[in-house]
């Protein structure tokens, strides 16, 4: 059961990862997601970096075992994840205004 688990945790986050690579390289957004995502490159750094944290903490973390050693690793993963929310979270709102160019 435990390799099944793992695998299925890889596979989601590598398709995680490769959405938010996506949305970096050519603005690509999940059409439910595209009514509320105004900057889709900031939203696919925010994807990318919660998925590296969520693996970063899974696969040190919980996938590992009781190894104590290794939990400021599993939680440096989890404050990725969190950072990596608050960028798909400021991707929702508008960006600052352009300065208009002077004549």
């Amino acid at each position: 059961m435990h390799l099944y688990l793992v695998g299925f945790a890889a596979l989601a986050m590598t398709g995680t990862a490769l959405m938010g690579i996506a949305g970096i390289v050519t603005g690509w957004v999940p059409r439910w997601m595209r009514v509320r995502v105004l900057r889709p490159k900031l939203w696919g750094y925010g994807v990318v970096v919660g998925a590296v944290g969520m693996s970063l903490y899974m696969f040190i973390g919980p996938f590992r075992g009781p190894d104590l050693s290794m939990a400021p690793f599993a939680m440096t993963g989890m404050a990725m994840f969190f950072a990596g929310l608050w960028l798909q979270t400021l991707s929702r709102r508008p960006g600052r205004p352009g300065i208009p160019e002077r004549r």
